[in-house]
């Protein structure tokens, strides 16, 4: 060996069993905090992954509602003159014949131009742009005027209607009447769905309120037939009902609404039956800046 070698060995320090041992806590430890960050890694991509697909799924969505309404809003424009025209000469025409089985036709043409009207007035207000009025405001204000506006209707089809749980005092930054309007369509959904079912004893309709970090939900339960299998993939389509009456532009403004606020909407059947419809909206406009939909 030679000197230079020698000297080198000389000098060298000495590893002890204890200085191998810490070295590998300290490995395992960097190893372990390595391993932990890479997980919250992959958890955040893949909740920004799903974020991202939401918001694709809601950007295209709202293309195709609003290609739609915008052929629809052209059909009802053209439909809405002749219609009118029909209405005047139906309600002359009642006016001429007075009582008889003639007039009482006439009547009958003028109730169903009446009632196409109301459809053709439908798919205006849902070919319509919406931009929510955002404001600070109560987060049971919504379901309390919907709830008000739905009560007469539930009490004349037998159902108990009412609001379950709401907070007393938080504040949310959400268009209420755009909001109550989202809920009474889904209230409105539940006491026909009652109604049509038939069961014994009187139905009820539940609405609730939560508001959790900045999120708020509203919830209508109702304890009717449920929703039918396969539904729920198309319910929320334009047009598309399973009801004898109606057009089926109800649950797709339910959409357009929830849309609007960059939420979302939940539906499901219920196990001990009936169904229930979650709107999970941002409670302030800061969370919808977030998400890019404002």
């Amino acid at each position: 060996m030679s000197r230079a070698v020698a000297d080198n060995v000389a000098i060298a320090p000495s590893v002890t069993p204890e200085d191998l041992a810490e070295l590998m806590r300290a490995f395992n430890s960097a190893a372990g905090e390595l391993g932990q960050t890479h997980e919250a890694l992959r958890a955040e991509v893949s909740r920004l992954k799903s974020e991202l697909n939401e918001a694709n799924v809601r950007l295209e969505r709202g293309r195709r509602l609003a290609a739609l309404g915008e052929m629809a809003a052209g059909i009802a424009h053209e439909v809405r003159n002749p219609l009118a025209a029909i209405a005047l000469h139906a309600e002359m025409l009642r006016a001429d014949l007075g009582a008889g089985v003639e007039g009482e036709t006439a009547g009958k043409i003028l109730r169903a131009a009446r009632e196409l009207d109301g459809v053709v007035g439908d798919v205006l207000r849902f070919a319509r742009e919406l931009a929510p009025a955002l404001a600070i405001v109560n987060a049971a204000e919504p379901a309390r005027r919907a709830v008000a506006t739905c009560q007469m209707l539930a009490e004349s089809a037998g159902v108990d209607l009412a609001i379950e749980a709401a907070p007393a005092f938080e504040d949310v930054e959400v268009d209420a009447g755009l909001v109550a309007q989202a809920l009474a369509n889904l209230i409105r959904n539940a006491v026909e769905a009652i109604g049509e079912a038939g069961g014994a004893g009187p139905g009820s309709v539940g609405v609730s309120v939560e508001v959790s970090g900045d999120r708020v939900s509203y919830e209508v339960r109702d304890d009717g037939p449920g929703l039918p299998e396969g539904v729920v993939e198309r319910m929320f389509n334009p047009f598309y009902t399973t009801r004898h009456t109606g057009c089926g532009l109800g649950l797709s403004m339910v959409q357009r609404i929830v849309d609007a606020h960059g939420g979302r909407v939940d539906a499901a059947s219920m196990d001990a039956g009936g169904a229930r419809f979650v709107l999970t909206l941002p409670a302030r406009a800061a969370a919808m800046v977030t998400e890019g939909v404002a």
